[in-house]
């Protein structure tokens, strides 16, 4: 998508907390983080991935930073198009360096069939409105060996075979957020289609058959589509559609 050049970006660096979205929250508690406030942390005790699941990250090798949004009309039901629009930021920023990227539903990042980074976004609401968002990115960019028992990790240095500047690829991701998200404020409708769209184009698994787990078991699929509420379509060998919510369905990997 084309979005304005120029952005300026009120960035924090800390040397360590938790987790960046939580020191994020803590700011916007106190008032004192502006819409698209952005934290960086060089290191987490504490960092979250989706699934409740830690994300783990060599201090001042990777990326882990988070960004607030206050949305003013934008219905809890459409909050997915923020999720597609933060994974998208991460795929066309990483996209520079190399192709092979992809978006793994509903926002890890994937290189290849390893993951590269992972997307924590959490929600304030208000009646039906969202009026905070705070997104939470982790990108693997520097770090050259990883000790957690995640089954398939790999970074941008080991992709590349160099060293990446993070505040490089975080301006880059962040550009991208900030602009797609100016224009869902301007043409919500459109602007999300255009959203929907790509999001659909860069997934992970799109073509083809692929095993997969639910709560019966394993079974083989093929993808089908994202709804607009973020819940994913997939066909199986028997020609059954079946339809899943976040944590529903399992990738086997």
């Amino acid at each position: 998508m084309n979005y304005p050049k120029k952005i300026d970006i009120a960035l924090e660096k800390v040397k360590e907390t938790t987790s960046t979205n939580d020191y994020l929250a803590h700011l916007c508690k106190e008032s004192k983080a502006k819409e698209f406030y952005t934290v960086m942390a060089e290191s987490q005790t504490k960092g979250k991935g989706q699934r409740g699941n830690s994300w783990e990250a060599e201090a001042g090798k990777n990326l882990t930073f988070s960004t607030v949004l206050y949305p003013t009309a934008l219905e809890a039901n459409k909050q997915f198009c923020l999720s597609m629009l933060a994974a998208l930021a991460c795929h066309e920023a990483l996209d520079n360096y190399i192709d092979g990227f992809s978006i793994k539903w509903p926002n890890d990042i994937y290189w290849k069939d390893k993951k590269i980074g992972g997307i924590l976004i959490e929600n304030e609401l208000e009646g039906k409105y969202i009026v905070q968002t705070i997104i939470g990115i982790g990108l693997n960019i520097n770090q050259e060996t990883f000790y957690s028992d995640a089954p398939n990790p790999v970074s941008l240095k080991q992709i590349l075979g160099v060293e990446v500047k993070l505040e490089e690829v975080l301006t880059k991701v962040v550009h991208g957020i900030i602009g797609g998200y100016r224009q869902l404020e301007n043409n919500f409708d459109v602007t999300s289609q255009a959203i929907s769209t790509l999001y659909r184009k860069h997934l992970y698994r799109r073509e083809g058959l692929f095993p997969y787990r639910d709560a019966q078991g394993e079974f083989l699929a093929e993808y089908q589509d994202v709804e607009l509420d973020g819940r994913l379509i997939l066909k199986d060998e028997q020609g059954t559609l079946r339809r899943y919510a976040f944590k529903e369905v399992n990738f086997i990997l």
